[in-house]
C-alpha cells in the first residue's frame, strides 16, 4: 500500500512479510520514521531591502517557511538562507550561493521558498537552477504558489509563472529607461554628482559655475597646454591646495576626465554607456546630446585642442588587435588523490557562477575513465584554493615571525586561521613539530621572495584593487536601487530614484576611468603574456605575506592562474581529498600535514 503523507509517498507494506500481518503496525511505524528522517531542507529568505517591513519580510518569510517545512512537508531537519537586501535580477547573493554549494554536496532533499521570485525573476538563471535541482533529485517547493515541482503540472506552473515575473521585470525597467530618456531629450537633468565647477540649484533646477573651481579648470586646459603632462597638472593643483569636488586629491584620471568632458563646453550627453557601469558604450548616434544646456567653462576651440593632445599623447595603451585572453588553467591538476582509492583526481570546468567565475571541479579519475564503485565526491576549486593557499600563507607567516610559534599549540593556531579552517579540529603534530625544528633552525631569516623581479608601482597595484572593491559596492548599490524602485512594494519616488541613479552610475564611470588609466597610463609596456607574469608573480608574492586572509575568488580572477599552479606544483608533491574536504597536504620536502576536522 502507497499512502502519501506531507507531500511525500511511503510504501508501508514494502518490508513486512505476509506471514506476520500482525506485525505490520510497528514495521509501518518504523519505516515511516525512516522514510521522514532521511529528508531535509533548505529554507531560502530573501528581500530587496534592509528596511522592508512589509508582509514579505525577512522575519515572517522565515516563521512561515519553518511551520510549512515542519508541519506541511513534515520535515524537521531544516537549515535557513537569508539574503537580506538583494535583488532578484541574478542570483549573485552571498547566502544563495553558500546553499547551493550545499545542495550540491547532497545535503538536502528539498529546497523551500516564500515565493518563486525569491530565488529569481531572470528566466536563464531560474531555469539553470532547476535543471540542477532535478539532476541532483532536489524537490523545489514554492509556499506561496503552492506548488512543488516533484509532480508534472508543478513544474509547469512554475515555468508559468517565472515567465510572467521576467516580463514585468523587463516592463518595468523599459517603462523607467523611456522615462529617463525623455528627460534628457527634453533637456532635465536626470541627477548625479554635480560635476566640478558647477553647483546645481534644486529649486530653479539649473547649474551655475562656481568661480573658484572655473578658474582651476581654466588653469588646467593652460599647464596641460603649456607642459603637455597630466601628472604635472595634478601634482600643481595638489600644492596650490585646490581640491576635487569630494575634497580628495587630484590624480591624472581626474584631470583627464575634467579636460575631456564635453560637459565643459555646455552640453549634456546621455545615454553614452549601455551597462550602466560606464564600461561598454553604445554607438554615438545612439547618445543624447543636449547643446546649450548651461554656462560653459572652456570654449570649444580650447576643448578640441585638450582631445587632441591628450589622444596624442596617450602612453602604454593596449593597440586593439593585442588582448590578453585568459586560458582554462585548472590550478590544482596533477596534484590530487582520491582519498578514497587513491586515483589521481581529474579536472573539468564547473559551471560559470553569475559574476562571470569559473572554477574548475575535480572528481574521481579512476570512476570517471572505469566506472569503478568510488563513491568520493568532486571538489571544486572554491573549496581547495582557499584552504591550500591560506594554508600556505599561513605557513610563510609563521615563518616570518617564528619567534612568536614556541609551542606546537601555537603553531597550530597560527596555522588554522582563517575562515577556510573553521571546521579543522587540529594539524597532526609530526608536521606541527618538523615546522618548528626548520624556524628553529632557520631563525627568523625565513622570508618568501617572489622569483620573478616586477618594477612596477605596489602603490598602482594597491589603488587598482582599492578601486575594483569600490566598484563591486556600487553596482551592488545599483542594483539594490533599481530593486527597491522597480519591485519594492512602496516604490521611492521617481525624482529620487532618477537622481540616485544619476549619482552612483557618476561614481561607477570615475572609478572605471581611473583603473583604465593606472592600467595604461603610466607603462609603455604592452600586456603582453611576460609581462601578466611578471605581475602575477607579484600579486602572488604580496598576497602571500599579507596579513590578511586570501579572496580566493577575488586573487585568481586578479592574475594569469599559470602562476600560483606553477608555485604549487613547485612545493607540493600532492593533496589526498575525500567526501569535499582536504585530508592532507604533503609538501616536496616529504612533510605530511594532515587534517582532523571536528564532524
Amino acid at each position: 500500500m502507497v499512502t502519501v503523507i506531507h507531500g511525500t509517498s511511503v510504501d508501508f507494506w514494502s518490508d513486512v512479510p505476509m506471514e506476520y500481518p500482525e506485525k505490520g503496525g510497528l514495521r509501518m511505524a518504523s519505516r515511516i520514521a525512516e522514510k521522514l528522517a532521511a529528508k531535509k531542507a533548505a529554507i531560502y529568505i530573501r528581500v530587496s531591502t534592509h528596511w522592508q517591513v512589509d508582509k514579505d519580510s525577512l522575519k515572517v518569510q522565515r516563521r512561515e517557511l519553518i511551520a510549512y517545512v515542519t508541519l506541511v512537508l513534515g520535515i524537521t531537519d531544516y537549515v535557513v538562507f537569508e539574503d537580506p537586501g538583494y535583488s532578484a535580477k541574478n542570483t549573485d547573493r552571498p547566502e544563495y550561493q553558500a546553499m547551493m554549494d550545499r545542495i550540491r554536496t547532497g545535503e538536502f532533499t528539498h529546497l523551500v521558498v516564500w515565493k518563486i521570485d525569491r530565488i529569481s525573476r531572470n528566466l536563464i538563471d531560474f531555469a539553470a537552477m532547476h535543471d540542477e535541482l532535478q539532476s541532483l533529485g532536489v524537490t523545489f517547493v514554492s509556499k506561496n504558489e503552492q506548488f512543488d515541482t516533484s509532480s508534472a503540472i508543478g513544474e509547469a506552473m512554475m515555468r508559468i509563472i517565472l515567465i510572467f515575473a521576467e516580463l514585468e521585470r523587463k516592463t518595468t525597467a523599459e517603462r523607467v529607461t523611456a522615462v529617463m530618456l525623455s528627460r534628457a531629450s527634453d533637456g532635465q537633468w536626470n541627477g548625479g554628482r554635480v560635476p566640478f565647477g558647477y553647483s546645481w540649484s534644486k529649486e530653479a533646477k539649473t547649474f551655475s559655475i562656481v568661480p573658484e573651481e572655473a578658474k582651476a579648470i581654466r588653469r588646467m586646459a593652460e599647464l596641460y597646454e603649456q607642459y603637455q603632462s597630466l601628472l604635472y597638472v595634478a601634482k600643481y593643483l595638489n600644492d596650490a591646495g585646490i581640491v576635487t569636488k569630494t575634497g580628495g586629491q587630484w590624480t591624472p584620471t581626474t584631470v583627464r576626465t575634467i579636460l575631456t568632458n564635453p560637459w565643459y563646453i555646455g552640453q549634456y550627453v546621455y545615454n553614452v554607456h549601455s551597462d550602466g557601469k560606464g564600461i561598454e558604450k553604445r554607438d554615438s548616434d545612439e547618445w543624447i546630446t543636449v547643446e546649450n544646456h548651461h554656462e560653459p567653462i572652456l570654449n570649444e576651440d580650447v576643448f578640441c585642442r585638450m582631445k587632441f593632445l591628450l589622444t596624442r599623447n596617450k602612453r602604454g595603451g593596449v593597440p586593439s588587435h593585442k588582448t590578453y585572453v585568459r586560458k582554462n588553467i585548472h590550478v590544482f591538476a596533477g596534484l590530487l588523490r582520491c582519498g578514497q582509492c587513491g586515483s589521481n583526481m581529474t579536472a573539468n570546468l564547473d559551471r560559470r557562477r553569475a559574476n562571470g567565475f569559473r572554477p574548475s571541479q575535480y572528481a574521481c579519475g579512476s570512476r570517471r575513465r572505469k566506472g569503478t564503485s568510488c563513491t568520493n565526491k568532486y571538489i571544486s576549486d572554491t573549496t581547495l584554493g582557499p584552504f591550500v593557499l591560506n594554508y600556505v600563507a599561513n605557513i610563510i607567516r609563521a615563518s616570518k615571525n617564528s619567534s612568536e610559534a614556541t609551542t606546537p599549540e601555537v603553531l597550530e593556531r597560527k596555522l588554522l586561521r582563517g575562515e577556510a579552517f573553521e571546521d579543522v579540529a587540529s594539524v597532526s603534530t609530526d608536521a606541527l613539530g618538523q615546522l618548528l625544528d626548520a624556524f628553529r633552525s632557520a631563525g627568523d631569516a625565513v622570508e618568501y621572495r617572489p622569483q620573478i623581479a616586477f618594477s612596477g608601482d605596489d602603490n598602482s597595484i594597491r589603488e587598482i584593487d582599492t578601486l575594483r572593491a569600490r566598484r563591486r559596492k556600487l553596482d551592488n548599490a545599483l542594483a539594490r536601487l533599481n530593486a527597491l524602485y522597480l519591485y519594492d512594494d512602496e516604490a521611492m519616488p521617481e525624482k529620487d530614484f532618477v537622481m540616485q541613479r544619476g549619482q552612483i552610475t557618476k561614481q561607477l564611470e570615475e572609478a572605471n576611468a581611473r583603473i583604465e588609466e593606472l592600467q595604461n597610463q603610466e607603462s609603455s609596456e604592452e600586456l603582453g603574456d611576460d609581462f601578466i607574469g611578471k605581475a602575477s608573480y607579484y600579486i602572488m608574492a604580496n598576497k602571500l605575506i599579507e596579513d590578511r586572509y586570501i579572496d580566493y575568488e577575488k586573487y585568481i580572477r586578479a592574475i594569469d592562474p599559470s602562476i600560483p599552479r606553477s608555485f604549487l606544483q613547485q612545493i607540493i608533491d600532492h593533496i589526498v581529498v575525500n567526501d569535499g574536504r582536504v585530508i592532507s597536504i604533503t609538501f616536496k620536502n616529504g612533510s605530511t600535514h594532515t587534517f582532523t576536522y571536528k564532524t
